[in-house]
């Protein structure tokens, strides 16, 4: 099949009926017709549909060597360094299209999962048959154009203790029991973003397994379809609407969803295993495999389009009020190209300095990628901030599609105009601000994004205990000695005055 349409995403979704509940309903038939999801589906859909514009084709699809295919160039193993460039092309592409506010579009996975193929025979060192099963399941992905969202993370029961010492050991998702045809798991997970409208859901470790015996039941990896018996989601209060593209600019179309997942023992066929029970493989998935290293790239380039976004946005309405000559508005517009091209130097950097990995692909170099991804939770809200500093009441007074086309049109013609535009064109432009900045849709993205990789203070830790930090600390050694020898060469000074 190769790269498929977004006809054909939107008509697997309607053919695989998923248990999804949300607004206190389990939603019934079509899931692409549901208000919480029409919208957003269609989004999705038009990112498959960019694959087959004969002007994006080649920027978006590559042949494939296995199947003679155009495939999704998310799922490209890269093998030259012109491949993992044009990797980040597409992924910047699709990122453009939602101005980086869809955090988890199939890329994201797309490209981990191409990185744990390559690295099969770590998940075989646990059992030969799993290294297989990751390869296999590569294949059927990339070959489908399947859309896969993951869940990694314990619910917020009681976070002092572990998953085996809550009040009910399967409140998080664990083994209930093995069988011929597979391990069946009950409990939940959080946070499946996109997950009621995925094809596939990743079930991996969330890397905080202690290795104790207790901790067995909850050490695997694996991915199912999300029609699978007994697999629930249980969904948020959606943030679009049901209004108009004026009024609601970004939620309208890129509410993404997030989700408890729950597993009903739930048979997950042995097939589909990755890992089991072996806590260490576990813990060191993401790392030793390199998937992180990859869904880091694609979440940087996101980063990349989202702050070029938040920049254009401010500078928009800076040009459109008639504030971009006061300095302290030239001060926080600065701030924002400050914060856009450091996020462009670490993309640079990880790419200009990528290397073929022990797996055989070559890969974005860590560091840069590992800074970025802990320094933009923390300059994101800063970002809304500025937003919300420059546009100031404008940002309350937005009235609605409907206010511009009824009769009190023309006042609000006259009094809502810009320096430079008319009250239309400055309405939309702050409406958009609104919705990136004081909506319950923004202000999910700053939630988002302040969370996108786990506890700030946890990643910021590991950087810090991962950082090779000798050659520094050598280097200060250095110096103290080199001062110390210096002084002792030195002539004694003269005495007297």
């Amino acid at each position: 099949m190769g790269a498929r349409t977004g006809a054909a995403y939107l008509q697997r979704l309607r053919e695989h009926p998923r248990e999804v509940w949300i607004h206190g309903e389990r939603v019934q038939g079509d899931i692409t017709a549901h208000p919480a999801f029409r919208n957003i589906t269609r989004s999705i859909a038009a990112l498959y549909d960019m694959q087959h514009d004969p002007a994006l084709r080649d920027e978006l699809t590559y042949l494939e060597p296995s199947t003679g295919e155009r495939t999704g160039l998310s799922f490209i193993q890269p093998r030259t360094l012109d491949d993992l460039q044009r990797r980040s092309r597409m992924m910047k592409r699709w990122a453009d299209y939602s101005g980086g506010m869809l955090g988890r579009t199939p890329d994201y996975l797309n490209a981990g999962l191409a990185a744990m193929a390559a690295a099969a025979d770590y998940f075989a060192q646990n059992d030969p048959r799993f290294g297989e099963n990751i390869r296999q399941y590569y294949a059927y992905v990339r070959d489908n154009d399947l859309c896969l969202t993951h869940t990694l993370i314990t619910p917020q029961v009681n976070r002092a203790v572990g998953p085996s010492r809550q009040a009910d050991p399967y409140i998080v998702a664990r083994v209930v029991k093995e069988t011929d045809a597979g391990i069946v798991i009950r409990g939940a997970r959080m946070l499946a973003t996109l997950g009621p409208i995925a094809d596939e859901i990743e079930v991996f470790p969330s890397t905080v397994l202690r290795g104790t015996e207790e901790d067995a039941p909850y050490s695997f990896a694996f991915a199912i379809p999300v029609d699978t018996p007994g697999l629930k989601f249980l969904c948020r209060e959606s943030f679009d609407y049901g209004r108009s593209p004026f009024d609601h600019p970004l939620g309208s179309r890129f509410e993404e969803m997030d989700a408890v997942v729950v597993f009903d023992d739930v048979l997950v066929p042995w097939e589909r295993v990755f890992l089991y029970q072996d806590v260490e493989r576990c813990n060191g998935v993401f790392a030793e495999t390199n998937a992180v290293v990859h869904m880091a790239h694609q979440v940087v380039v996101k980063n990349v389009a989202k702050a070029e976004f938040l920049f254009g946005l401010a500078a928009q309405i800076a040009d459109k009020i008639g504030i971009d000559g006061f300095q302290h508005v030239q001060e926080k517009l600065a701030e924002l190209i400050m914060y856009l091209e450091m996020m462009r130097a670490f993309l640079r950097a990880a790419e200009a300095d990528a290397a073929r990995s022990r797996w055989g692909i070559v890969t974005p170099a860590w560091a840069p990628l590992n800074a970025a991804r802990n320094l933009f939770p923390r300059l994101y809200p800063r970002m809304i901030e500025i937003i919300q500093l420059l546009g100031a009441s404008g940002l309350m007074a937005i009235p609605t599609e409907a206010d511009v086309q009824s009769p009190i049109g023309p006042l609000i013609d006259k009094y809502l105009q810009g320096r430079n535009c008319e009250a239309y064109e400055r309405l939309k432009l702050f409406r958009l601000a609104w919705d990136a900045t004081l909506s319950a849709f923004g202000s999910r993205q700053v939630l988002y994004e302040r969370f996108f990789f786990g506890d700030p203070v946890r990643m910021a830790g590991a950087l810090y205990t991962s950082y090779d930090k000798e050659p520094y600390k050598a280097r200060i050694a250095a110096f103290l000695e080199r001062v110390e020898r210096e002084l002792a060469e030195e002539p004694a000074p003269a005495s007297g005055i």
